[in-house]
């Protein structure tokens, strides 16, 4: 059977699978982080650029734009809404995968779920299906894929894909024709987030949309390539190496990594949230005076010097790629980084231009050695008086080995999604979603009503 068939074949069973508890409580989790960064996200470029760019598809089918309420087609909720999920920079992560897989996967389950009307529990299937599809998908092509792809971009199509698949009710081999439709259709460049440009976020919409679009083709009986992972001008091969798919495919049965996924704790890339957390506890074990310091040392895997080293961001985007921004905000700040961190204003403080005019970052070789799996930072700040205070954080703040508790991610959510619903509205959603299992209708979900 090819590789795309034994996807299929699971991705089906997750629609009657006996799965336990705590696999239900991460979709859960899943579904709370997501709608925390979509409702604010939509609100912002280019999600709002998107409504108009793409308005003879607004104000008619079942699904819905969030968080003005409005109904749209489900192809264009789930690009519309994948790319708001992906904004402000706040969306889960799969750190073994180099992977956002929420933004693309629960755009695409909740447009099809609310087209299909399907229940609270049907939901949560379906983004099982899609996680540990594409979470293993991701695990195996990277980190060579991440060299010059998007892996949100990329492997995004096959998760979203099998979530569409699941709440449509596609039997194995059209689920698989989804999967091998989706699988050449994707794409998505890293060279689009090293500028300031708004095609990252779109990457996970696109990535929605086209699951979408493969699973609904897949059920009129479209076909797509079953080899389109392990051919020889496959996926694999086109876009990694080596790619060991026997022990991908044996990940499904036993891994379930929706279990294992990281909430971001801060709005900025997370190739900087390990930096961001040495820094507040140097600053608040030790209260050090931001405007007494002389040097700030760090030491982090390679990605963060590639991806993230910036010291003269122009823009609030540019700021969340900015190491050196993200440092002097953790000084100053010295607790997790919120949205309005990264306000234009910010960025022409003194005080902020100052911290990251000393800010050193360079490759340290133990936290590169240790990458992807451990995603961990050096930091060495020094004072006027020459003092040196230094800290290693091994892991991040909501990493699977430092998750943020139920509680934690609850608050998460309020701070985001409170401003944009209200206090009602907001607590109403997110009360029904920590109960999903129990919602009989996603219309029950009382999507329209989430913007004041």
């Amino acid at each position: 059977m090819s590789v795309v068939g034994k996807y299929a074949e699971f991705a089906v069973s997750c629609r009657t699978k006996d799965h336990s508890e705590d696999v239900f409580h991460h979709a859960k989790r899943a579904l709370i982080d997501w709608f925390a960064c979509t409702l604010p996200g939509g609100l912002e470029e280019p999600a709002v650029l998107m409504t108009k760019a793409l308005d003879e598809d607004i104000g008619r089918g079942k699904s819905t734009l969030l968080p003005q309420g409005d109904r749209a087609t489900t192809r264009t909720a789930a690009l519309i809404n994948g790319t708001a999920s992906h904004i402000i920079e706040f969306d889960d992560i799969y750190r073994d995968g180099l992977f956002h897989p929420g933004a693309p996967i629960i755009s695409a389950a909740l447009a099809v779920a609310e087209m299909t009307n399907s229940s609270g529990v049907d939901l949560l299937r379906s983004v099982i299906a899609g996680y540990e599809v594409a979470n293993s998908i991701a695990e195996a092509v990277n980190p060579r894929h991440y060299e010059w792809w998007h892996t949100t971009a990329t492997v995004g199509f096959f998760g979203a894909s099998a979530s569409a698949a699941v709440l449509l009710g596609l039997d194995s081999e059209k689920t698989g024709h989804a999967l091998a439709t989706a699988g050449t259709m994707a794409a998505g460049l890293q060279q689009a987030f090293r500028a300031d440009a708004m095609s990252k976020p779109i990457h996970s919409g696109r990535a929605a949309e086209g699951g979408v679009l493969s699973a609904l083709l897949a059920k009129n009986r479209v076909t797509g390539a079953f080899d389109i992972l392990e051919g020889e001008r496959g996926f694999g091969n086109a876009m990694s190496a080596n790619v060991d798919w026997t022990k991908s495919v044996d990940m499904l049965e036993n891994n379930y990594s929706i279990t294992k996924i990281t909430q971001k704790n801060h709005a900025a890339c997370g190739h900087v949230h390990a930096i961001i957390d040495a820094l507040n506890h140097i600053r608040n074990t030790n209260e050090i005076n931001p405007t007494k310091i002389k040097k700030i040392k760090i030491g982090s895997y390679q990605k963060t010097y590639e991806i993230c080293h910036n010291p003269n961001p122009k823009t609030p985007y540019e700021a969340k790629f900015s190491a050196e921004y993200c440092a002097a905000m953790a000084i100053i700040k010295g607790r997790a980084l919120r949205s309005e961190d990264f306000l234009k204003e910010n960025l022409q403080a003194s005080s902020v231009k100052n911290l990251m005019n000393i800010v050193d970052l360079k490759v340290d070789e133990g936290c590169q050695n240790a990458f992807p799996k451990v995603r961990s930072a050096k930091i060495e700040v020094v004072t006027l008086d020459d003092e040196v205070f230094a800290h290693f954080a091994p892991t991040r703040k909501g990493d699977p080995d430092n998750p943020l508790s139920d509680s934690e991610l609850s608050a998460k959510y309020t701070d985001l999604v409170e401003p944009v619903a209200g206090k009602p509205a907001g607590q109403a959603l997110l009360s029904a979603l920590w109960s999903a299992e129990k919602v009989k209708s996603i219309k029950d979900l009382d999507l329209e009503n989430l913007s004041r």
